[in-house]
Formats: structure tokens, sequence, C-alpha cells
């Protein structure tokens, strides 16, 4: 498995700009995508930082991301701009779904909870799993 922190999407799509590889969970063997489902997108949209049981920890924010920002909630966010576009949600092997934030739900592993891997639009039933936000390996 390799990680996704500065991700070449190129080496990860095939022909059609499909994921090539299965998509993992970077914290446990849990496989989110198997290959040819997701098709890449580049989307600007921000993705609360990572964590486990659906709680924000409290974080020193020198091990933030430079590119990490704070709303106003005091949620800490990262800009994210590279996603795998999944367009219905019976195609995830394990993923959850938290509840409704605005138009907005998150997805997470379905078997760690590491999560937000990536967010699900209410209204276009269309699902984006971040690239630098998951692990892939060979089918």
């Amino acid at each position: 498995m390799s990680s996704t922190n500065e991700i070449n999407h190129e080496s990860k799509c095939d022909e059609e700009g499909k994921n090539k590889f299965r998509i993992y969970c970077q914290s446990c063997p849990s496989i989110i995508l198997n290959p040819r489902v997701g098709t890449f997108v580049s989307r600007e949209f921000s993705l609360p930082l990572m964590h486990k049981n659906r709680y924000v920890n409290d974080k020193n924010t020198d091990d933030q991301p430079e590119n990490a920002t704070t709303k106003s909630s005091s949620i800490e966010v990262e800009n994210l701009n590279d996603y795998w576009q999944v367009d219905d949600m019976f195609q995830f092997e394990n993923i959850s779904v938290t509840q409704k934030v605005d138009q907005i739900k998150y997805l997470a592993c379905a078997d760690c909870e590491l999560g937000p891997v990536g967010y699900h639009d209410i209204a276009t039933k269309i699902s984006y799993i971040a690239l630098s936000r998951v692990m892939y390996e060979d089918y």
C-alpha cells in the first residue's frame, strides 16, 4: 500500500480517469472502493481534519497540514482539490455516513471510523473521496 500525501493522480487513474487500484482506509485494512468505481475530479472542498470516533481531538496546530484553516465554528478544516467521484452510494465497499450538516454528509471508514475521508452531497446524491485521505493497492 502507498500513502497519498502528495499524490500524482495520473498514476492512480486508468485511461478513462477511473481509479486503477483498490482504495483502502489509512488506518485499517478495510476496502473503501474497488478498482474502476471512482472517477477523478478536481474540485475545491474543505474537509474537517481527520480523526477517529467522530469527535475533534485537541491538537497542536504546529502538526496541522499547511492548507488547514479554522472555520468560525472552530472546527479545523483542510482545503482539498483532488477527489474520486462515486455516483452511487451502493458502490462503496465499507463506508459510514454522518448525519446531515447543511447539505453535506461526511464519509468515514465503516470499520475503524477514521474520517472524514470524503463527503456526500445530498443535493446531487454524488459522493467524493479525497485522494490524499486514502491508500492504494494493486487489484
